[in-house]
C-alpha cells in the first residue's frame, strides 16, 4: 500500500475547515450532491457557514495562506473547514498546516492512505465528528474503496486488512485510548509487521496530531464541510447477493 511513483494523488482531507463565512477570494465553497433529505441538506449545509461554536474574529489571510486556500479551492472546490476554523490568528493556522502536511503529505515509510487510516481509526475511537468525516471521504478516494471506508469508521477490526495495517492500526488505537500502556512488545509487534523504527516514530506522530486535532474539534464543535459527505460513496458499485444484485 506505499505511494507509487507517478501516481495522480487523491484529493486530500484537509479542505480548509470553516468558522465563519468569509468574503476573501478563495474560500468559496463548492456544493455537491447530498441525500435527498430536507433536513439533511439543511443542516449539512449550514456547517458551511457555521463552522465552530466559537466567535474569534477574523485574521488577514497572509500572502502564503491566501495562496494555500487558493489552491485548495482549486485542487478540491473548497477550502476545508479545519483550515478556516484556524484562520483567526495566522500562526497558529500556519503551524498546523506545515505539520499536517509534514506528517500526512511527506515522503514517510508509510503510504498517504495508510496515514489516513490512522486518522480515521484514532478519530472513530475519540468519536470525533469532523475528522471520520473528512478523512474518512479520504481513505474513500485513496483507497478507490467505499467500503473500506465505512468500516474504519465505524470498527477497524471489522475490515479484512493486511497484517501491516492491522498491526498499524491496533498500536495507533492502543497509543489513543491507553497510552500508558504502550511498552516494547507494541514496538516489537510493528517490526515484525514489518516496519521500521523510523516508520514506528512516524505512526505515534500521526496518532498523536490527530488525538490532538479530535479534541480541539470536539471542544469547539467545529462542522465538516458538506461536500465530504458525498465524496466517493461508491456510484456504480455493485454487490452480487445470489440472483439479486444490489447498488451501493
Amino acid at each position: 500500500m506505499r505511494d507509487k511513483p507517478g501516481k495522480k494523488p487523491a484529493p486530500d482531507a484537509l479542505a480548509p475547515r470553516a468558522r465563519a463565512p468569509r468574503s476573501r477570494a478563495g474560500t468559496g465553497e463548492h456544493k455537491q450532491a447530498l441525500p435527498n433529505s430536507p433536513i439533511t441538506q439543511r443542516a449539512a449545509h449550514r456547517d458551511d457557514t457555521v463552522i465552530t461554536a466559537l466567535e474569534l474574529g477574523d485574521a488577514e489571510l497572509t500572502p502564503a495562506m491566501q495562496a494555500y486556500f487558493d489552491k485548495c479551492t482549486e485542487k478540491l472546490g473548497f477550502v476545508p473547514n479545519v483550515l478556516k476554523a484556524y484562520a483567526f490568528d495566522m500562526p497558529k493556522l500556519e503551524a498546523f498546516v506545515a505539520i499536517y502536511n509534514d506528517l500526512m503529505l511527506a515522503p514517510s515509510g508509510l503510504s498517504k492512505l495508510e496515514r489516513e487510516m490512522i486518522a480515521v481509526a484514532v478519530s472513530s475511537q475519540n468519536r470525533c465528528y469532523y475528522c471520520l468525516a473528512a478523512h474518512g471521504a479520504a481513505v474513500r478516494s485513496l483507497a478507490d474503496d467505499p467500503i473500506l471506508g465505512e468500516l474504519l469508521v465505524m470498527n477497524y477490526r471489522a475490515a479484512r486488512l493486511e497484517r501491516r495495517q492491522r498491526a498499524m492500526l491496533d498500536f495507533a488505537v492502543k497509543l489513543t485510548a491507553r497510552p500508558w500502556e504502550i511498552e516494547e512488545i507494541d514496538r516489537q509487534a510493528l517490526r515484525e509487521a514489518g516496519f521500521t523504527d523510523r516508520d514506528i516514530w512516524d505512526i505515534a506522530a500521526v496518532a498523536g496530531f490527530f488525538n490532538m486535532s479530535n479534541r480541539v474539534a470536539s471542544a469547539t464543535d467545529m462542522r465538516p464541510n458538506s461536500a465530504y459527505h458525498a465524496q466517493r460513496r461508491g456510484e456504480g458499485v455493485t454487490v452480487d447477493a445470489g440472483s439479486a444484485t444490489a447498488k451501493l
